[in-house]
């Protein structure tokens, strides 16, 4: 059976957003695939890296372990750029408020 691919575009980079928050959570890349993996989900190290780089579109149940593991609404993985910077900018702030 085929599995549907969920495509990102140049809007969002579901890749882009899945690296940042594993980097976030300090999860190699190697272990969110053995996770992956043993969510009975088949996915190797090359396709996490393509897809992480945006050169590689996502299969649906990867999508949803990866989100599952990263403990991240699915929604979380499709931010725009955007929408991170957004983020980010409001977080930067609120330290620098707290250490005022």
């Amino acid at each position: 059976m085929d599995e549907t691919r969920i495509k990102h575009d140049e809007k969002i980079l579901i890749g882009s957003n899945i690296k940042r928050i594993r980097e976030q959570r300090k999860i190699k890349p190697k272990d969110l695939v053995l996770r992956v993996q043993l969510c009975g989900v088949d996915i190797n190290i090359f396709s996490l890296s393509k897809i992480e780089a945006n050169t590689q579109h996502i299969k649906a149940s990867q999508f949803r372990a990866i989100a599952e593991i990263l403990e991240v609404d699915c929604m979380e993985l499709l931010r725009k750029p955007s929408e991170v910077r957004a983020m980010e900018d409001t977080s930067k702030q609120n330290l620098s408020d707290l250490r005022s």
